[in-house]
């Protein structure tokens, strides 16, 4: 009989150690996954399309891996700022971009370590065949621009907001896929030609402030040390830092460069009363 009892009791305990850990599992599933603390922004739905809820903020400080003591700029996660975003239909004609661009950023000592001769240059500059004009724009204007050989630098400073700019000079839609340090600017994971981007229709001019943190708040891009950019911060690897890319896709069934602004000025400058050859 004490041994029908003892074994009751060891049942029992059983039963309890389990209910418990049932309940510490419920708890910690209704923590919310995602997300930007103390923003309120917990997405439903990815906002890359693959399959894992972004989660744009940095990681803790203590949980960052250390970066290397290395010079110069990098970007970080700045404050939150209201950006709403409506995501559109558009069908690329070819998984290739039609065209590439980068833009290095430092600051003042940085960008005269890497170039030689350089010459300052205008802020915006064609890219993808002409399709687009970009640049980097600060909080009081677009920052000072230089080529050197076939690079082009912008110099920036530390603790500073920027916004990327893009124009479509095209008669027709277009999707711009841009990256900072790296990563890709709409989900903050690594940069690639196979996420999707921005939609910008013909004649308009489209303003990136920030790390998209919903459909309607970016986190501002900031200057800061590499050590404290979002790359390191949130994946502990600043190799990339110092890189703006820009991908043009074009749509499908559309040529993009039909009435770009070089055939318009040719017909606009057409001469009625050309002298015979």
């Amino acid at each position: 009989m004490a041994f029908r009892y003892e074994r009751e009791g060891e049942a029992l305990g059983v039963l309890l150690v389990g209910v418990a850990s049932l309940l510490v599992w419920a708890l910690s599933s209704c923590s919310p996954p995602g997300g930007v603390p103390g923003s309120g922004y917990a997405p439903s739905a990815p906002l890359d399309g693959s399959g894992e809820l972004n989660s744009a903020a940095p990681r803790a400080q203590s949980e960052a891996k250390p970066a290397e003591e290395r010079p110069g700029l990098a970007t970080g996660f700045g404050k939150q700022l209201r950006d709403e975003w409506h995501r559109k239909s558009f069908v690329r004609d070819s998984p290739k971009p039609k065209g590439t661009d980068v833009i290095y950023y430092n600051d003042r000592e940085g960008v005269n370590a890497m170039t030689g001769y350089r010459y300052k240059t205008e802020a915006l500059q064609t890219a993808a065949g002409e399709m687009e004009e970009w640049g980097i724009k600060g909080s009081f204007g677009y920052l000072p621009a230089y080529k050197s050989g076939r690079k082009r630098f912008v110099v920036g400073s530390a603790g500073s907001d920027y916004s990327l700019v893009v124009k479509n000079r095209c008669r027709s839609h277009v999707e711009v896929v841009l990256s900072v340090d790296g990563l890709d600017v709409i989900d903050g994971r690594s940069a690639s030609f196979s996420k999707r981007g921005y939609i910008i229709a013909p004649g308009d001019t489209l303003e990136v402030k920030g790390w998209r943190t919903g459909w309607d708040s970016v986190a501002r891009f900031e200057f800061s040390d590499v050590g404290g950019s979002y790359a390191n911060q949130r994946h502990g690897n600043a190799r990339n830092v110092g890189v703006v890319g820009l991908a043009v896709f074009g749509e499908e069934g559309v040529d993009p460069w039909k009435w770009m602004p070089r055939e318009l000025d040719t017909r606009h400058t057409a001469t009625p009363f050309a002298q015979a050859p």
